[in-house]
């Protein structure tokens, strides 16, 4: 390999126009299906327009429709393996795609918010490499607001490279979600981490809850299930803002790793080594 200064920012030069034309490509095709399908569908929902997928876990019409468009869309950026929240209800045979190179979907982020009618709600898309997100992008489809990052060149929204900061409020803010925990682990939760924080609600939105770990408004976040779809974006996300994404035990988030095996995120790593000393020394449920 040529490692002259002039062959480093030529190779340079070429991956950042490659990386923004690939952001540009997403954002547009994010775009595009929001306004094609998303909004026309938001607050016009009829009854049969949403199901239950079992657990309290809807799905609306404008959610399968929006991953067939995306599908479609991602094909022509690059031809890979599409592993998508909708496709793997349908066939779970799709989840064995995400050891390799592919596509990770989420076409409606907070789809319980938005078969309700208010917000938040977005889109979410991560490029997986050998299990790891490579890249990742988050679009709120009302705001337009555009997050993206790539592995080891930063985090950016809506064109900004951001940093992550702290509320510097004590204690810390947090949104704990409770909601896929079994009943032991929840109250020993409650019991032993949450009197730790100020609580904050939880969006039930990952297209919202990472940016708001980067962005100032909350400090840390506990999820205990970690669906690829849910987390590969907003992980990578957070992690390239200068804050902290990871398993409870240190280790790095992976989408093909354990659903359940639960995930911190925080807005810098000393608040990170904050929630994982106290959830270290929990008494076990």
């Amino acid at each position: 390999m040529d490692l002259r200064p002039d062959a480093r920012l030529h190779r340079d030069q070429r991956r950042l126009s490659f990386v923004s034309t690939l952001d540009r490509e997403i954002l547009a095709l994010m775009r595009e299906v929001t306004e094609r399908v998303i909004l026309p569908r938001y607050r016009n929902l009829a009854a049969h327009d949403i199901e239950d997928k079992g657990g309290n876990d809807p799905v609306t019409i404008a959610d399968r429709e929006s991953e067939a468009l995306l599908r479609e869309g991602l094909a022509r950026i690059a031809d890979l393996p599409v592993v998508g929240e909708e496709g793997c209800h349908a066939d779970p045979e799709e989840r064995r795609h995400l050891s390799g190179a592919c596509w990770i979907v989420d076409p409606i982020d907070g789809t319980r918010n938005y078969a309700n009618g208010k917000p938040p709600f977005g889109i979410l898309i991560a490029r997986a490499e050998g299990g790891l997100a490579q890249s990742g992008w988050i679009f709120d489809c009302l705001t337009g607001r555009f997050c993206a990052a790539h592995l080891g060149g930063g985090a950016f929204v809506d064109g900004t490279r951001i940093a992550a900061r702290e509320t510097g409020e004590l204690p810390p803010v947090a949104a704990i979600s409770l909601v896929f925990m079994d009943p032991a682990k929840r109250a020993a939760t409650m019991e032993h981490i949450c009197p730790q924080y100020r609580l904050t609600d939880i969006p039930y939105c990952a297209a919202e809850q990472y940016p708001r770990l980067a962005l100032g408004i909350n400090d840390v976040s506990l999820f205990e299930r970690t669906l690829a779809w849910d987390h590969a974006a907003g992980a990578l996300w957070l992690n390239e803002a200068g804050g902290r994404a990871a398993r409870p035990d240190g280790s790095p988030y992976r989408v093909d790793g354990d659903v359940y095996g639960g995930l911190i995120g925080a807005a810098s790593p000393a608040l990170w080594d904050g929630m994982a000393a106290r959830l270290a020394a929990m008494p076990q449920p």
